[in-house]
Formats: structure tokens, sequence, C-alpha cells
């Protein structure tokens, strides 16, 4: 007779299994989180803002307080239901469109201002639930739905760094990191390192998420992980950027 593992405090049990495609990293960031979450014992203080894109499906994923908010603007909504009431903690989850494209203005004045949530950003490189066009942080010379040929950096720029862009502007006792869905233990560790900031009321904490989409990249497993271990990696480093204390990098 099996015996089947338990289900994480947090977690909708009828929500399960996930609404994402095949292959989708957002299941994994989230379940990291959601570990996170568990391991803190923060359930009953957490609640959880969820943008419009692939991340609007985590909407009932968790056992918390949850809001889904017009695409770009949960960095706000969380900022004010964390202002309303400080003992809560706020988690900003959202995509690269959220928060570098629409939403850019919101995460910028929030670092800024050094606001005491925590954004979690998954970055796939295409905007996935519109049928995968060129994102923010598109790579050069990747074919999406807006760029069949290849993004031209000459004309389109460079892809976003989002975590350095933060940790640039953002006051001391923040807290910012890049993990990757490669490495889930990892990931999770930064995702509850930004928790515990917050927490302690340092200040704005900020994880980036490299992701997988073989749906929109039009990939088999083989060619996603590569994609993922491999061309993201050389555009975006993991590793935390900004840190209370001693930081964690990886090459």
């Amino acid at each position: 007779m099996s015996v089947q593992p338990a289900m994480p405090k947090c977690w909708h049990k009828e929500s399960k299994p996930h609404k994402f495609c095949p292959g989708c990293g957002h299941g994994l960031v989230l379940k990291a989180l959601g570990e996170a979450i568990d391991e803190l014992g923060i359930q009953d203080k957490v609640v959880f803002g969820c943008d419009i894109g692939c991340s609007l499906l985590a909407w009932d994923f968790f056992d918390v307080d949850t809001v889904q908010t017009h695409h770009g603007r949960t960095t706000p909504v969380i900022t004010g239901i964390k202002r309303a009431n400080p003992e809560v903690l706020g988690v900003a989850y959202m995509g690269d469109g959220g928060g570098y494209a629409i939403g850019a203005q919101h995460l910028v004045s929030a670092a800024t201002r050094n606001e005491r949530i925590t954004v979690i950003l998954v970055n796939n490189t295409q905007y996935g639930m519109t049928g995968g066009q060129m994102a923010p942080t598109t790579l050069p010379g990747q074919k999406t739905e807006t760029s069949p040929y290849g993004r031209d950096v000459q004309a389109t720029g460079y892809p976003t760094q989002g975590p350095e862009m933060v940790a640039a502007i953002t006051s001391e006792g923040a807290y910012v990191a890049r993990g990757t869905v490669a490495n889930v233990k990892q990931l999770k560790k930064f995702i509850k390192k930004a928790l515990e900031n917050q927490m302690a009321g340092n200040g704005f904490s900020f994880v980036e998420a490299l992701s997988t989409c073989p749906t929109n990249w039009r990939t088999n497993a083989a060619e996603t992980w590569k994609f993922i271990q491999e061309e993201m990696p050389k555009f975006f480093k993991v590793g935390e950027i900004k840190a209370p204390g001693p930081r964690e990098e990886e090459g």
C-alpha cells in the first residue's frame, strides 16, 4: 500500500494539479513559495497578490488571503495592503510583462521607496498568456510571435536586467536575488530569505525566477532545459545581488 506525501499546509487541495501548461515553470516557482511559507509558519499572515497573465492562474493556488489585480498593478495593490496593515506579509506575484513593461513604473516606485513587501517575478523571456510575443526579457536573436526573425537589439534594446535595476535604486536593507527553476532548492532559499527580510522590516525584497515556457518556445524537453540552463544565464546571472550580510553568487 503506497502512502501519498502530505500536501503543504498552505496549498488549496481543490486546485491541484495546477492549471499551467505542461513544462511551465510557474508550478515550480509556486511550489518553492508554498514550501517557504510553510517552513516559516506564516500562512495566517500572508496576503498573496497575482497579476494578469499566466500568473493569474495562481489565484486559487494557496490557502491564504489572495487578491487578483489589474495587469501591472499588483505591486501597488500589495503596497497599499501592507501600509494599511503593517503586520501583513505582502507577496506580489507577476510575470516579466507585469513587472518590466506595463508595471515597470510601479516596480521602480515601490523599490525606490523601499516598500516592505516581497515581489516575485517570473521571467520566461516572452508573453506566455497571449501567445508568445516579445517581452522586455526576450534574448537577442530570440524568435517570438512579434520578432519572427529574432530580436534585433539595435532596434529594441537589450533584455531588461530587472534585479540589477532594483538593486541599484533600493536603499540599504533591501534584498534582491535571481533564481531559476533549474535549481528549485536554491530558488526556495532566495524566496525564503526575501520573506524573512520583510518579516524583519528591513526593506524591499525582490526575487526574479528564470522559468520555462516550452509551449511558446516551441521546444522539446531537452531543448527547454538547454535554453534555461545555458542560454538564459548568459544574460541573467543567477545569485543574490543585494542582501543584508554576505551574498550567495552563482557564475
